[in-house]
C-alpha cells in the first residue's frame, strides 16, 4: 500500500512542476485524493461490498470533482492532473503511469453489458476534455489530443486527434492518409494547438484587412489630388 502510494506521489511531483514536494501533493491535488480513496473503493468492490464502494465514490467525487467507479481497474503512477470532471467507468481499465488531464471521460457508448469501457495501456496521456467511449483499447505510450473523441481502437506511440478521432502521428512519423489535414505546426508538436491556429488566422485576417485599407486611402489620396 505505501510502495503504491510512493509511486502515485512521485507521478505527481515528475509531471507537474508547480508541485513542490511530497506534502503539497497529498494535501494539493485532488486527483491523487481521489485515487487513494479509490483503491480502498476498489478492494471493497472485489469483496462484494459493493454499497459501501459506490458511497465511498460519490463522496470522493463530491469532494474532489473526480468520479471514478470502484470497479475500474487502475495501475501504479497514475496522475489526474487538476481532475475536475474526470469520469472513469466501471470497466475501464488503466495501465500504470498513465496521464489523465481535467475532463476527461472514459465512458460507455450506450447499455451495453460486460466490458464496455475503454482499456489505456501503459504510458498512455489523455488531452483535455477528451472522451474515449466503449470497449477499445488505446496502445502503450499513445496520446489522445485535447478534446477529441475516440471510440476506435488506437495502436500504441500514436496520437488522435478531432471528432471524431483520427490518427496524426505513429511512432514518430505522420501517415500518409493524414498529410492534407494537418499543417506544418500539427507535424512538429506531438499535439495540435487549435487557439493558437485561431489566434493565427485571425492575424492573417487583421493584416489583410490592414493592407485592403492602406490601399482605399491611397486611392482617396490620389482622387483628392487629381480634384
Amino acid at each position: 500500500m505505501f510502495k503504491t502510494l510512493r509511486e502515485d506521489i512521485a507521478a505527481v511531483k515528475q509531471r507537474d512542476p508547480a508541485c513542490t514536494g511530497s506534502v503539497s501533493a497529498l494535501l494539493h491535488y485532488p486527483g491523487l485524493q481521489a485515487l487513494r480513496v479509490h483503491r480502498a473503493g476498489h478492494w471493497l468492490w472485489r469483496h462484494h461490498l459493493r454499497f459501501c464502494a459506490r458511497t465511498l465514490s460519490q463522496m470522493t467525487r463530491f469532494f474532489t470533482g473526480v468520479e471514478i467507479h470502484p470497479g475500474a481497474q487502475i495501475g501504479r503512477g497514475v496522475f489526474i492532473d487538476h481532475g475536475m470532471g474526470v469520469v472513469i467507468g466501471e470497466t475501464s481499465i488503466v495501465g500504470d503511469r498513465v496521464t489523465l488531464y481535467q475532463g476527461v471521460t472514459l465512458g460507455g457508448t450506450g447499455k451495453a453489458s460486460g466490458k464496455r469501457h475503454p482499456t489505456l495501456e501503459d504510458g498512455v496521456v489523455v488531452g483535455v476534455g477528451a472522451a474515449v467511449l466503449g470497449d477499445i483499447v488505446i496502445g502503450e505510450n499513445a496520446r489522445v489530443g485535447g478534446g477529441a473523441v475516440v471510440v476506435k481502437d488506437v495502436p500504441c506511440d500514436a496520437t488522435v486527434v478531432g471528432v471524431p478521432g483520427k490518427i496524426v502521428r505513429r511512432d514518430g512519423q505522420v501517415p500518409r492518409a493524414c498529410m492534407d489535414l494537418i499543417d506544418d505546426a500539427r507535424i512538429r508538436e506531438d499535439l495540435p494547438d487549435p487557439t493558437l491556429e485561431i489566434l493565427t488566422e485571425l492575424a492573417q485576417r487583421i493584416t489583410h484587412l490592414e493592407r485592403a485599407l492602406g490601399a482605399l486611402d491611397q486611392e482617396e489620396h490620389h482622387d483628392a489630388e487629381d480634384l
